[in-house]
Order: C-alpha cells, then structure tokens, then sequence
C-alpha cells in the first residue's frame, strides 16, 4: 500500500508524517474510537487511560480491560460452514520475509527456568488444537477463519515460566513486535497456528508460525514469530503500533 497522505484528517497529529505507514492493522486513534462508539468494535476504558498512564510499568487499561473481557474465558466459536475464506485481508508490516520452514526454529526464553528452541517438527509434535473464531481488524473489517496448531499455555509450561512472570513478548522475522499481558497469553484460545483453514499457512498470512486468537485485535496477532520472550516488567517498547499510540491491550 502507498504511504499515508499526512494531510489526511483522520490521522493522528502525533504520527511522524515522514513514517510510510503500509495500513497493517491500522486506523487514526479518532477513527478508532469512533468505531468502537458505533459498536463495530469494544475496547473498554483502554485508548483513552493509555495517554495518562502511559509511563506506568502496567498500563491502566489492562486493569480495566482484564476485568471486562475476563481473559480466562473461552470464546463462542462458530461452526466449519461459517468459515470465510476470501475475507482474512493480508497486511504486511515490511514485506513477506522469507524464512525456510526447514531450518526455523522458535525460541521461548527469558524469565523462564528452562529455555527452549524447537523447529516446526518439534511444534507439529506436540498437541494439535484447533479453532473457528472471528479474527477482528482494528481498520473495521472482520473475518471467520478456522486456525490450528499449538496453544501458547502449552509452549510456556515446557519452559517452566518463572513466578514472577507478567508479560510475553512476541518477536518476528519482518522487525515486528508486540507484548501481551501473561493471563491473555496462557488463554486456552491463544495460539501459536501453523494452519489456516485446514491447510498449511502461506507465507503471506504468517508461516511458518504466527499468533491467533480470539481476545485480541487484529495487530496484536504477529506472524512469523520466531521468538516469545516472558518478562517482569514492560520495557519501554511495547508494540509496534502501541509504540506509534495505539491501545496496548487490545481486547476483544
């Protein structure tokens, strides 16, 4: 997609206007608020505590949002004749990097007892979960989509996370990156999808691996994820697009 017009009345005054901004999961924090007015899209109290609490280690909204969206809850799915094939639009952040599904690899480390590093065998090894959800774009679009591989909770408890543990970081092959807090991570609907539909990911929609789940907006899902990091505490980058002012929790 061609770069953002910074004379655009919908975006955000505070966005550089020399970033080319290439739409992925992207809308002006006013259009935004606006959907979730006309109930397109719910977010709680989150978009607009962020700016206040914005230097906080633990950001206001997610003692808010956790409380309304209940992380541990599962989600109504929906049956396999609902599926939409067509509609599951494919945004990019830099491009479609090519990674050779053979020598990947997915790292889980940091504040964990026993790091790990297993290959798409390793991941096709162990159980098979599989979903048909609504996966929601904050641009204002929304797609069923039936998703398969590996619950994260399953990949975290190999790794024997360390008690104080309190956040996941989620970093990918394009540069991308993204934090969640841990309760939405270990939801038994989060997860690391090696299939689309039935069928083995294409590159395009985030193989060889990528994050799927029904309690998140569309840009806090990453694809070609080949490091999850748990942490204490958030650093000071949190996201990508949260880092450009966009809703750090993101619920659903």
């Amino acid at each position: 997609m061609s770069p953002q017009n910074s004379s655009d009345p919908n975006l955000d005054p505070n966005l550089d206007p020399n970033l080319d901004l290439d739409g992925t999961d992207l809308v002006p924090r006013r259009r935004f608020l606006t959907l979730a007015g006309a109930g397109l899209l719910t977010i709680g109290f989150g978009s607009l505590a962020e700016g206040v609490v914005g230097g906080l280690s633990e950001p206001l909204n997610q003692k808010f949002e956790s409380l309304i969206f209940k992380p541990q809850q599962p989600v109504p799915e929906f049956p396999l004749n609902a599926i939409e094939p067509d509609k599951l639009i494919v945004n990019s952040f830099r491009g479609t990097p090519a990674i050779n599904p053979l020598t990947y690899r997915l790292t889980v480390d940091g504040e964990v007892n026993q790091p790990i590093s297993l290959s798409m065998q390793d991941l096709r090894n162990l159980p098979f979960v599989d979903m048909v959800i609504r996966h929601v774009c904050v641009e204002g679009w929304a797609a069923i989509v039936q998703w398969g591989g590996v619950r994260l909770r399953d990949l975290v408890a190999i790794a024997k996370p360390s008690a104080t543990a309190k956040y996941v970081y989620f970093y990918s092959a394009d540069g991308y990156y993204e934090s969640w807090d841990i309760d939405s991570a270990l939801h038994p609907q989060t997860l690391m999808a090696y299939q689309k539909n039935g069928q083995d990911l294409m590159p395009e929609y985030g193989a060889p691996l990528r994050l799927a789940s029904p309690i998140k907006l569309g840009y806090k899902l990453s694809k070609w994820v080949t490091r999850i990091e748990l942490r204490s505490e958030l650093g000071q980058k949190r996201g990508y697009w949260e880092d450009l002012g966009y809703e750090w929790y993101a619920g659903l």
